[in-house]
Order: C-alpha cells, then structure tokens, then sequence
C-alpha cells in the first residue's frame, strides 16, 4: 500500500508548533435541536490546538449537530460555543467542515480540480479570480490525497471513495486551522481508509485540529489520539483506548450494544444522520469502493 506523497516541506501551508496549549473550541452547557426536539442537552467540552478527536456514539445521537454548531451552522439554544476566541462561524477562513452528506448534484460538470478550487474562494473574496498561489494550493492539496491524476475527471464518475478525497483536497486547499469532519472515511476501502488518515494525521501533527465523526471503534482506536463519546451528552472524553472499554460503550450506546460470548458489539446504522435542519438535505455516494 502507497500512501499520497506528504506536502512538501516548503509549502503554502507550513507546519506549526507541534502541539498547542491554546484552546481552539470551547463549548460550554450548550442545548441544540431540531424544531423542538434537543439533540444535544448541557454540553461541554474544550478542544486544544494539534488535537486528533474522533467523536463516536450511536447515530442520531448528536455526532453530526456538534460539529454543525463548533462550525456555525446551527445554532444553540443555550450556552456558549467559542472558537477561536470568538463565536461560532466568525473565524469561518480558518475553519474546513465537510459534511458527510454533500449537496451535490454529481450530474453536473464539475472536475475534481474545480471541486478542490471551492476550497479556495473564501480566500478570494467577490469578483476576484484563482492566482497562483490557489493554483499551487490545489495542486498541493490534490497531491495530498492521491488524486492529482484525476484534477480532470468529472466528479460524478469517480467512486465513493475517490470523492471522498476529492472533498477533503477542498478542505486542505483551504488551508484550514481546524477540520470538522463528518465520516471522513466511512464506506471506503482500507486503503483509501489509511491514505485519508495518513493525511490527517500529518495536519493534526502539523498543528492543525481536527475532529472527525466516526463509526468506526477500531479506526478511532487505532488513529486517534482523543475520544469524545457523544449521546445528546458527553458520556466519555479521554484517551482513543475509551472505546475498548466495555462499561464505556455501555454508557455511550445504551441499547444498541449486544454482548455475544463476552465481546460488545455494536449494533449501529452507518447512513443515518442526526436530524437534517430545514432545507437541508443529503445525498450520499452511489459507490461503496468496498464493493469495486
């Protein structure tokens, strides 16, 4: 297995500090929901710069709105969301979130090189056009995930796995401080699985913070640093070793556990989201690169 070449070292996206004491999100006592329906109740948490957090729990159980909120999407009820030392959705340039149902009509004629370029227009700004450093960007970013032979492609013709690169080239184009990602890595083959990791890693280690959403107890287990165990709660929030830990997944899951001759297993729906905010809605891959 070949991963995607690391950016190099003299980049447009330079490395930081390691690790950063600074916090980087804060949320505190916060309530947030659908309609009248809470899907979070009295959350808090902080999130420090360089961090790598997988965020598990039972879907439905709020994974989706946390980061709807930390991004400035939705907002809540009650409490206080701060990040970067404002609030939410002011510090929108340093912030990549990438939903895992993106709204795209894969009919349109739109390449991977103009998917990964829409990382760049914040930076833009109104009426300006792509230079050379956004050019370099999303030659970089595209680099990063193994897709510069497909810059050309047309974004509907590609596998699920190969658009889940492609959107988080957006992402890493740019140039973000803090990723939040909703099931980066869900439904794709190991190997696109370990190079998207590999990728993220790299940015966690460079300084950058990043909170991903994930089903996946042995990916989180395996790639992450820290865990935040989310049902309408924060039920567990420690090192990535929490969800081995059984009384933990009980706590976390409740009735979606099933216990058979000693090993928990979870019991889960991999496609279901928290509740969508109005008009929005989700249109998940045609293809299961598991399957190709």
């Amino acid at each position: 297995m070949t991963s995607p070449p690391a950016a190099p070292a003299s980049g447009l996206h330079p490395p930081r500090p390691a690790a950063s004491s600074a916090i980087v999100v804060e949320l505190t006592g916060v309530t947030v929901g659908y309609g009248l329906r809470p899907a979070l109740e009295d959350v808090s948490l902080t999130v420090e710069g360089g961090a790598l957090i997988a965020i598990f729990g039972p879907n439905g159980g709020g994974k989706s709105t946390l980061l709807k909120v930390i991004a400035g999407v939705l907002r809540a009820w009650s409490g206080s969301v701060t990040v970067f030392g404002g609030p939410a959705g002011a510090s929108a340039r340093r912030v990549a979130y990438v939903p895992q149902g993106e709204l795209v009509d894969w009919r349109f004629p739109v390449s991977v090189w103009d998917v990964a370029m829409m990382g760049r227009y914040p930076r833009l700004g109104p009426g300006r056009r792509a230079g050379r450093n956004d050019r370099m960007a999303v030659e970089t970013a595209l680099e990063q995930v193994g897709m510069a032979g497909h810059a050309r492609t047309q974004i509907g013709s590609l596998s699920g796995g190969q658009r889940r690169r492609a959107f988080l080239a957006r992402a890493l184009a740019s140039e973000p401080d803090l990723y939040l990602l909703d099931e980066p890595v869900t439904g794709v083959d190991v190997t696109t699985q370990e190079d998207l990791m590999a990728v993220l890693t790299r940015e966690s280690a460079a300084g950058r913070t990043v909170l991903a959403t994930t089903h996946d107890l042995a990916l989180a287990a395996h790639h992450f640093r820290r865990v935040i165990g989310i049902n309408r709660r924060v039920l567990a929030d420690g090192p990535a070793s929490l969800v081995l830990d059984p009384e933990v997944l009980a706590r976390t899951y409740g009735g979606h556990l099933l216990v058979l001759s000693g090993r928990t297993l979870v019991m889960d729906d991999a496609h279901h989201h928290d509740q969508a905010a109005p008009g929005e809605a989700h249109h998940h891959d045609t293809g299961d690169d598991r399957q190709r």
